[in-house]
């Protein structure tokens, strides 16, 4: 659906061809031949600064969100610990697919870094891309810049920058469609604040966050043979890995992938798959699924008057006219409140003459894959 798309944070090029053959080329053969600007890349050795990215980052991070021209006024990030040196964040855009960035501690080109890792699945193609940590700036005492970059390609073909002030969080992300344009432009632009501490300081303390130590092994680089190559090259540009399929099945596209780190590989995160009863009178409706710190219903299902529930809303997947299952993956162990609301008024967001089930508590456990049904999505706000 559009609103998925749109949200969704990837760097893919609208062409898409389906056969085996074009795994590695997902461009359709569309390319302008412009040159790619590939730089060496220096990892910021976090032994003597930039260790505590990790600390910064962690926490329930709620403001605005702009990808390209479109804003949208409500978004969220939640990220935790699921090591003692990784953290992890997941938006889950819908049914279509969802988008990914963790952090971790490695080392890398004989240093001890930082690296992120980004991309998810669409439309059943799933991309998985890394960049280092290559730039720190202490802007004031209470506020600092990082930056990372592509690990194999720089700058020149995509990164990301993160500033941190006080409690406020200014993250931009630029991309090249990997390499396929001269420069990188800007793609998104992420303010926000941190709302919620406890979440992540829980799992903070469950697994000793953070240590530098490393999380995942990359001192040998990445095998390029794995890597994708964008159309016109004749090598890897860019610590990217891509494969596609008919379907959404993350589990085999990460396999196919050649991508180092799959979804498999993830200590503490489980799933959480969700069916949807739609009656006579949410047939044609979108359905929005929210995952909560507090029920977003009051004991009769109708929506609570307490607005800081709507800020405790963790993830926020809508599923167009006809869905009726939606699938969490990388979902963090702990406690949610699972509220569907039948968007009557297509407003993507709750409000008067919706329809909704009552919040109802549900834990996931470590690396846990529950199943559940909501049929009671009857109650008219």
């Amino acid at each position: 659906m559009n609103i998925t798309k749109k949200l969704f944070i990837l760097i893919f090029v609208t062409s898409i061809i389906s056969c085996e053959d074009g795994i590695r080329d997902i461009t359709g053969g569309n390319t302008n031949g412009s040159p790619t600007n590939v730089t060496e890349v220096k990892p910021i050795d976090i032994t003597q600064d930039g260790f505590d990215f990790l600390e910064k980052m962690q926490g329930h991070w709620t403001g605005m969100n702009r990808v390209i021209t479109d804003d949208y006024p409500w978004f969220a990030f939640d990220y935790r610990a699921i090591s003692p040196s990784h953290i992890h964040g997941i938006h889950e855009g819908g049914t279509a697919g969802n988008l990914l960035t963790s952090f971790f501690v490695t080392d890398y080109k004989n240093t001890r870094t930082i690296i992120a890792r980004n991309g998810g699945l669409l439309n059943g193609i799933y991309r998985s891309s890394y960049f280092v940590m290559d730039s720190i700036s202490q802007i004031a005492s209470n506020e600092k810049y990082f930056r990372f970059v592509d690990a194999i390609g720089g700058k020149g073909i995509m990164f990301f920058e993160l500033k941190f002030k006080n409690d406020s969080l200014y993250f931009n992300a630029y991309t090249s469609n990997l390499g396929l344009r001269t420069l990188p432009t800007r793609h998104m632009t992420f303010k926000a604040k941190k709302r919620d501490l406890e979440l992540s300081q829980s799992a903070a303390n469950e697994v000793g966050f953070p240590q530098n130590i490393a999380a995942w092994d990359f001192s040998n680089g990445f095998i390029t043979d794995n890597l994708y190559i964008t159309s016109g090259e004749t090598r890897p540009v860019s610590a990217t890995f891509l494969a596609q399929a008919n379907n959404n099945d993350v589990y085999t596209l990460a396999t196919q992938s050649g991508d180092p780190f799959t979804i498999l590989d993830h200590p503490r995160l489980g799933s959480l798959t969700i069916n949807m009863d739609r009656n006579t009178q949410i047939t044609g409706d979108v359905l929005l699924c929210y995952l909560s710190k507090k029920p977003l219903t009051d004991t009769n299902g109708f929506f609570t008057t307490d607005a800081d529930a709507y800020e405790t809303i963790l993830h926020f997947p809508a599923l167009s006219a006809g869905e009726d299952r939606f699938f969490y993956s990388y979902l963090h162990p702990g406690n949610y409140y699972v509220t569907i609301v039948a968007d009557k008024d297509n407003s993507f967001g709750p409000s008067q003459g919706d329809f909704s089930s009552r919040s109802t508590l549900i834990t996931i456990g470590n690396e846990e894959h529950k199943t559940i049904s909501i049929t009671n999505i009857n109650i008219q706000n």
